[in-house]
Order: structure tokens, then C-alpha cells, then sequence
């Protein structure tokens, strides 16, 4: 496994890392021990980053993860949660929710600390709350020893733009914004390298749109996306290639990407996707792909309030 700088945090971040929302049965009904299984199947196997998040399945996915975490040392893995986002349409940034939401996280997660703690999918909250109380919140928590470093998760990569301009922050939280599909994460690297913050890409599947399996319903991406991506599957299939095994490779090579999250409750899998950055990629296959997602490069879609726009 290969390890980069997560920004000035001082930590050295695996460059795959372990998302754990499929503990919380967000895409599937999981096996609890074989989910348990696999979170120490990626320690074993050198991932060192573990994010999850409240949010995922309804706190399933924190509990699950802190009985994983219950018997390891705790200098062998780096831990994220989140705060801020409880539901579908339960956002609230408020100092005094952000305070109980992180101890509640603690208790399930079995720690008296994260290493990072976010403001999750600040784009669906009020600006002024997030710049007036969530913020400040997470300064006071770091003050207190019971967060390492401060961030932000969300879609739209003009929330980051906003907030780095008002307020100092650690990391940054981006998803399906640097994948075979949409590279515009990149666009961000002058702005997080300026204000010496570190970066963790999300979602190299772009939330399951590059893969050959159907895709799922509630899927904000249009039909134009969907069927591309369907073809750059088959494309890679015909030459027995694996479209998540490319999107994998292609996320996880940029060396200024520090890290790149991908979940999964399947020691198979883990296995599959740790092994997948070890070997080179198909050059050949990746151009071919990328000629035929051409057409909807960085195309996304819309997320959140429209105060943030």
C-alpha cells in the first residue's frame, strides 16, 4: 500500500481508504461479522484511513464499526466521522448539535477521540449557521482534544470555494468529482494548496454509475450518464477489463490525490479493490473509456440549497 500527505495534518494517508457506510446496509443488507470481518481485512492489508458518519444507516454503520475497531490498537487506523446530517432531510449545523452528535459518535465508536471530524453535506444547511455555529463548534472540539482536524463534505465543488474563503479548515470531503467521468475536482487543487488543506476523494464509482451491475433507482444522475456509463462497462467487459477496477486505478494513481474512500462490507471485495492499486493500468483500455465518457465529462447534477450557488 502506498501512503501520501493528507494536506499539513502530518498524516500519512493510505491512498485507498476505507469508506464505512456499507456497514450502515446503505447499498445492501450486510452480514455483521463479515462486515467486521473486512474492516480488519483492510487494516491487515495497510489501508489506514476509516471514515463513516452518523448519517449511515441511521447510526447502524458507526456502531458496527466501533465493534470492528472494539479490540485494535488505536494507532493503527486514522478515524473520520461526521456531524450535521442525521437523515434524508435532517441537516443541523447548530454548535450544540454538533457537540452532542460527536459524542454520541464516540460512545459507538468505542474512542475518546477522531481524528477528523467534518460538517457533513454542508450544502443542504444554512450558510450562516455552518460559518457561525458549525465551524466555531469543531474549532472548540480541537481545542478540547476530542477531534485532531476539522472539515467539510459535500457535492458541489463551489461550497469549498466559500467556506476556504471565510474560515480555516484541515481537509476537505469531496465525492464523485475526481473519476473516470468528472475530473473537476481538480480545479480545486491551487485554492486547497494555498490554504494548506487536505483533500479525500470520494466515490471513484461515482456512486455506482461506473460499474456493470444496473444502476441504483434513486441515482441522481440523468439517462445521457447512465447509458455511457453502461457502455464504457461493456466497453471494458468485451476486453476483459472491469470498469470499477479502471475507475479504482485511475482515482487512486494522481499523486495529488492523497486518497481516494471506497466502501464496502465484503472481504472479497476490499481484497480485490486494494489489490486493483497495485497493478498498472491499461492505458490502452483507459483512452478507450475515456473517448467514450467524453460526452459527459464533468457533467453532474444539482445538490443542495440554492444559497450555496
Amino acid at each position: 500500500m502506498k501512503y501520501r500527505k493528507l494536506g499539513q495534518t502530518g498524516l500519512d494517508v493510505s491512498i485507498l481508504s476505507y469508506g464505512a457506510s456499507s456497514l450502515g446496509s446503505v447499498f445492501r443488507e450486510i452480514n455483521e461479522t463479515e462486515g467486521i470481518k473486512t474492516v480488519h481485512e483492510a487494516i491487515d492489508q495497510g489501508i489506514n484511513l476509516i471514515d463513516v458518519s452518523p448519517y449511515y444507516g441511521l447510526t447502524k454503520a458507526e456502531t458496527v464499526l466501533g465493534k470492528a475497531l472494539a479490540n485494535m490498537p488505536r494507532d493503527k487506523y486514522i478515524l473520520s466521522t461526521k456531524a450535521g446530517r442525521f437523515g434524508v432531510d435532517d441537516f443541523d449545523f447548530s454548535k450544540k448539535t454538533i457537540v452532542k452528535s460527536l459524542d454520541e459518535s464516540l460512545q459507538r465508536l468505542g474512542t475518546d477521540y477522531v481524528d477528523i471530524l467534518y460538517l457533513h453535506d454542508i450544502e443542504f444547511g444554512s450558510y450562516d449557521q455552518v460559518i457561525e455555529e458549525g465551524i466555531p463548534a469543531l474549532k472548540e472540539l480541537k481545542e478540547q482534544g476530542k477531534i485532531r482536524f476539522l472539515g467539510v463534505t459535500g457535492l458541489p465543488l463551489s461550497i469549498f470555494d466559500k467556506v476556504l474563503n471565510k474560515v480555516d479548515l484541515d481537509v476537505i470531503l469531496s465525492y464523485c468529482h475526481y473519476s473516470l467521468n468528472d475530473t473537476s475536482l481538480l480545479s480545486q487543487l491551487p485554492l486547497l494548496e494555498e490554504k494548506q488543506v487536505g483533500l479525500v476523494n470520494a466515490s471513484p464509482l461515482s456512486m455506482g454509475l461506473l460499474n456493470s451491475r444496473e444502476v441504483a433507482s434513486w441515482h441522481p444522475a440523468d439517462k445521457e450518464m447512465q447509458q455511457l456509463c453502461l457502455k464504457a462497462a461493456e466497453y471494458c467487459k468485451s476486453h476483459g477489463y472491469d470498469l470499477a477496477k479502471l475507475a479504482i486505478q485511475f482515482s487512486t494513481r494522481n499523486e495529488s490525490i492523497p486518497t481516494t474512500l471506497v466502501s464496502t462490507a465484503s472481504i472479497k471485495n476490499i481484497t480485490k479493490n486494494i489489490k486493483w492499486t497495485e497493478e498498472p493500468i491499461d492505458e490502452e483500455i483507459l483512452e478507450g473509456v475515456l473517448d467514450i465518457l467524453q460526452p459527459i465529462h464533468n457533467k453532474t447534477w444539482q445538490s443542495g440549497n440554492p444559497e450555496w450557488n
